[in-house]
């Protein structure tokens, strides 16, 4: 029997994981009741790739300084990678600080 590597993206929703390294990729809540946009690279001039549902979970791959975004977590110049070549503002990621938690983007 075939298994897949899957990640949960909201309710009922599922999407196909990122590579994982051996210890698994920490995941972080989107803030509730908000709809997230996604984008091309770390500011609002960059092109929307999609929009997350309210209730969304998002890996962070690695973090960069962009674009000043006001949000309901403060307002931030950092930006989160999820995938590759799709970032979200912090302002919108509930991962417990105003700092990094990820790497930065090289």
């Amino acid at each position: 029997m075939a298994t897949e590597d899957i990640e949960i993206t909201s309710a009922g929703e599922t999407a196909e994981a990122e590579p994982q390294s051996a210890e698994a990729l920490r995941t972080y809540p989107l803030a509730p009741g908000y709809n997230v946009n996604v984008r091309s690279g770390p500011g609002t001039h960059f092109s929307i790739v999609r929009t997350l549902p309210a209730g969304s979970r998002v890996p962070i791959y690695c973090q960069c300084p962009g674009e000043s975004v006001s949000g309901p977590y403060g307002t931030t110049t950092i930006w989160d990678n999820i995938s590759n070549g799709q970032f979200v503002s912090d302002a919108y990621v509930n991962t417990g600080t105003d700092g990094y938690v990820a790497p930065r983007c090289s």
